[in-house]
């Protein structure tokens, strides 16, 4: 089995401040792998507002631990 990855490779113009910051959050050694835990990290919050708002436009209601039962399995 083979895998194909798909690299980019981009020159960014960042404030070294920022850069420093987002290095120092992430305790990442090197710029690559501070902008590629950052950009991971946005995905994963933008994903999690997107399922708030289906969510809340579609919230499930639980009376009693049976539905949570009945709902979870549903899922599956």
């Amino acid at each position: 089995m083979h895998r194909i990855l798909y690299l980019m490779k981009v020159t960014a113009i960042l404030a070294d401040d920022l850069v420093k910051t987002v290095k120092a959050y992430t305790q990442s050694s090197t710029v690559t792998e501070t902008i590629t835990i950052a950009l991971k990290d946005w995905v994963d919050i933008y994903n999690i507002k997107e399922l708030n708002k289906q969510i809340k436009q579609n919230p499930i209601f639980i009376d009693n631990d049976k539905n949570i039962r009945e709902i979870n399995r549903s899922l599956c």
